[in-house]
């Protein structure tokens, strides 16, 4: 699979569609694509900048790592506003991860692929939902086969879904981050942290420490 990173082959189907979202500014698509995107531009924040090393380096017994957190949105962006939509998804190597019957598979980003090359995949893929969402109604059908209750849905569910899952785990970047190189904030512009210094930070993670002993042997 590795080896088609790099060879990604656009697929040329045509799909028309007659309405669009009404997009008009406090309109419930406006809102719905304003959380979005503030949720996929936290999960770019918090990948870019980072060596090779660290932005692969799994931080959890599960393996959760940077990179293949934002692999995972990537494929993620492509299936829930591609397949489930009847749209054609418009890369081989992301079909190829689509159809594989392999829950991790989406989670682990290709030996040979950069940092800037995952990050760019998602880009790609935030690319594709948008041009999907300028043709497509809120109302429009959508059925996810692995859904159980809400199979045949809709667009607008979708989109929901997928601001609780990019926000989700734009959370666990913001801790694997920290663990890695100290960096936090929300993003570059709006770090939404008190201004401490690291003296500041280490007192109050002091008394945390403190207080979580002084619970020891409590259970």
């Amino acid at each position: 699979m590795a080896s088609h990173f790099l060879k990604l082959v656009p697929r040329t189907v045509a799909c028309t569609y007659t309405r669009s979202m009404d997009d008009t500014p406090n309109s419930t698509a406006a809102r719905l694509r304003e959380y979005l995107n503030d949720a996929r531009q936290a999960v770019i924040f918090k990948s870019r900048q980072l060596g090779e090393e660290l932005a692969r380096q799994p931080m959890t017994p599960t393996g959760t790592h940077v990179l293949g957190v934002v692999h995972h949105l990537a494929i993620t962006e492509y299936g829930y506003f591609g397949a489930c939509l009847n749209r054609p998804v418009n890369d081989s190597y992301v079909q190829q991860l689509l159809d594989i019957d392999d829950p991790q598979a989406d989670f682990i980003p290709p030996a040979d692929a950069s940092a800037q090359q995952v990050i760019e995949l998602y880009q790609r893929a935030i690319a594709f939902a948008e041009a999907g969402f300028d043709q497509l109604e809120l109302a429009s059908p959508a059925e996810v086969p692995w859904w159980v209750r809400h199979r045949h849905t809709t667009l607008e569910h979708l989109m929901v879904h997928m601001i609780a899952e990019t926000s989700r785990h734009a959370g666990h970047l913001d801790i694997v981050r920290e663990l890695l190189d100290g960096q936090v904030g929300l993003r570059a512009e709006a770090p939404n942290l008190p201004d401490y210094t690291p003296r500041q930070w280490q007192e109050q993670r002091d008394r945390l420490q403190q207080t979580a002993q002084s619970k020891r042997g409590s259970d």
